[in-house]
Order: structure tokens, then sequence, then C-alpha cells
């Protein structure tokens, strides 16, 4: 079996979170939680995910804490779970983007207020201007 690179002595932000989410069954396991699903069942149903492989994600997301075992064999989202909820609607809103045809069908995420689609995240700065990858640098330690 080829071992894992690790990202969590990195001194990139995203590396860190990348290695703390773990891949791509990871994501859409809290995806699913967002959705209410709770149950290792729900999960496998949804997923269609084989039960050792969720299992092994549900372990993981346990051990970074972005899920809890809840009452019942559940798993719930904890804060730093819930805090992830801007990446998912990044990646759906990418998706959106870039992933359907014209007119294909797709799932959407709602306001329950109101019924509506989301805007469009934006980045912004610190004194509120948008801005693009253009008008950001990174700095290295």
């Amino acid at each position: 079996m080829v071992k894992r690179t690790r990202f969590d002595e990195e001194s990139c932000p995203v590396a860190r979170s990348v290695d703390a989410v773990g891949d791509w069954w990871s994501l859409l396991i809290v995806r699913d939680a967002f959705d209410g699903s709770r149950r290792f069942g729900e999960f496998q149903r949804s997923l269609g995910i084989a039960k050792n492989i969720l299992s092994a994600r549900l372990k993981g997301l346990v051990e970074q804490g972005i899920l809890e075992p809840g009452d019942q064999h559940e798993y719930v989202l904890t804060a730093k779970g819930e805090a992830l909820f801007p990446v998912i609607v990044a990646l759906r809103q990418w998706g959106e983007a870039f992933s359907f045809g014209p007119g294909e069908p797709r799932s959407e995420l709602l306001d329950r207020r109101d019924g509506k689609p989301l805007r469009p995240l934006e980045v912004h700065a610190a004194d509120g201007r948008l801005v693009t990858a253009a008008d950001t640098e990174v700095r290295k330690p």
C-alpha cells in the first residue's frame, strides 16, 4: 500500500487544510452532513461508498475534530466542521459555473428564508473592497 503524503507540518494553510480534510470522499461526507445526514447508513446510501472506506473517512474526520460522535451512533458537525460551510459553497458554486452544460439538471443550494439561490461568494480585503488573486500575494516564512 502506498503511504499517503502528509502536509500537517507545512507552512502553507492550504496544504494543512487539505491534510485535515483528507480527500474527496471526506468533503462529500461533510457536504452530506450539511444536508442533514447523521448516521453511517445515511452517508453510505447517499454516497454509494464502500463501508470500509466510509468507516475510515468518518474516523479521520472525528480525529480531525470536524465531526463528533453523537447520540444513537450519529455523526455531528463540530464548530470546526461548520466552518467548512464556505468551502463547500465555494466548491458548489465553482461546479455550477464550470461542471454542467446549459440546461443540465443539478441540485441547488437555496436560502431557507426566501427560497432563492445564494449570491456568489466573493473575497474582500480588510477594508471591504473586492479582491482577486491578482490583488494578493503570499508571504512565506
